[in-house]
């Protein structure tokens, strides 16, 4: 089968790798779509994400959707269109049995967390375990399906933060994950949904999906102390501190942006004479099948995707990816 593969930091080919054969309980997809997350870019650019290090070839993609190919168990028919909930679960831990996705020694498609890496989505053919595979409404084009994964997380960040219903939002950074996190603001209720990011193509496209105010850092004021919950989707230091200055008294803020693992300059006197709480949110448990539902019921969320490349032309689709000022959701389309 044909896969997009990632060697080394700035290394990316399509090569030939066998193509897998699914064992009980396992399912065999053909790829449709793969959107291509900072995590992928990461991989590509440097070689790892983190202190996750490409250190043999890697397929990447997590944010995926396609069709069954094969199932032995003979329960799901070739061609039924899914999409696929990228973890496994690892060992249950006492005390957050309920929060599956945060037990140690999972993994995640297109990861290289593990050794062996876990292979991601990038490719012609996947085998998954059945339990991650979602089933898509005949309504839900393949296309607009692939965005299931990041809306999963946004909506994951409203469970964290409590709910939005009623209240004064802040998305801070109006990337893909920002965008679809106002969405999911919107969607939920929220009274005001306000995006921020540094330059103007980003929040051009926010202004579009509906949010109710944009704010270009660098030129505009971010309120002090008005936002009743800030998602802040960036982990830049500088836009942390903004964000928690934008919380008002006894607020909510959610670290949705993974920032690097090592110490950084962030303003918490807000935290302490504010009465502040900052919750941290890792990627979703089970928010996909709600994600699911929105993007059947909500066909412009599929306006986040703003480039389609083939998958002949990766390299490409990866340097536009990295513009953030001209790009939203970049996806692949895979040789079908």
């Amino acid at each position: 089968m044909k896969a997009i593969v990632i060697r080394s930091k700035l290394d990316l080919v399509e090569t030939e790798l066998p193509t897998p054969e699914p064992q009980a309980g396992q399912v065999r997809l053909r790829m449709a779509y793969g959107g291509i997350c900072g995590s992928d870019l990461h991989y590509y650019h440097d070689g790892a994400n983190g202190s996750y290090v490409v250190r043999e070839p890697l397929v990447p993609g997590h944010e995926l959707s396609g069709t069954v190919d094969l199932d032995p168990s003979g329960d799901l028919v070739p061609g039924t269109p899914v999409t696929i909930h990228p973890a496994t679960f690892g060992t249950p831990e006492p005390g957050i049995e309920d929060r599956p996705h945060l037990w140690p020694n999972g993994a995640y498609l297109g990861s290289a967390s593990t050794w062996p890496h876990t292979q991601g989505g990038l490719s012609e053919f996947v085998v998954v375990g059945k339990h991650m595979v979602r089933h898509l409404p005949a309504t839900l084009p393949l296309r607009r399906a692939a965005l299931a994964e990041p809306l999963a997380v946004g909506l994951h960040a409203l469970q964290i933060a409590g709910g939005v219903k009623g209240r004064r939002v802040l998305v801070s950074g109006s990337g893909a994950i920002g965008l679809l996190t106002a969405s999911a603001a919107l969607s939920a209720g929220a009274t005001e949904v306000v995006t921020t990011d540094v330059l103007p193509g980003p929040l051009q496209r926010a202004r579009d999906l509906g949010v109710h105010g944009t704010l270009q850092v660098g030129t505009d004021e971010i309120p002090s102390g008005y936002f009743d919950v800030v998602l802040e989707c960036t982990a830049v230091p500088a836009a942390i501190s903004a964000a928690i200055d934008a919380a008002r008294r006894a607020g909510i803020v959610v670290l949705v942006g993974i920032p690097a693992d090592e110490p950084r300059g962030v303003n918490l006197a807000p935290v302490v004479s504010r009465e502040l709480q900052v919750r941290g949110t890792l990627r979703f448990n089970d928010e996909i099948d709600h994600a699911i539902e929105l993007l059947n019921a909500n066909p412009g969320l599929e306006d986040v995707i703003t480039h389609e490349y083939p998958a002949d032309r990766a390299v490409e689709a990866f340097a536009t990816a990295t513009d953030s000022n001209a790009s939203g959701k970049v996806l692949l389309s895979l040789w079908r």
